[in-house]
């Protein structure tokens, strides 16, 4: 897969663009990759942060749902005669 890259030019402060260089050194990759992967794995952290956070969304609205329609769905199973069934648990 072709991912389309453009230049851009940002200011740093220099501990950082040396942190970089370093890295980058270590790694056998330029400062570039080093700063795309950064912000990747940031990018990546706040995906499965906003996930986590629609999933405890959902999980409590389900929740609430089952509370509160809970005695009527026990009312209406309760209403099931055995005849009306025909003798067929549910």
């Amino acid at each position: 897969m072709t991912v389309e890259i453009r230049k851009v030019t940002i200011s740093l402060p220099v501990n950082l663009l040396d942190f970089a260089d370093r890295l980058a050194a270590q790694v056998k990759t330029n400062r570039s990759q080093v700063i795309s992967q950064a912000l990747a794995a940031v990018q990546t952290q706040e995906e499965e942060r906003l996930a986590a956070e629609g999933y405890r969304f959902y999980a409590n609205e389900s929740l609430d749902f089952a509370q509160t329609t809970a005695p009527a769905s026990a009312e209406a199973f309760a209403a099931v005669s055995p005849e009306a069934t025909d003798g067929q648990a549910w």
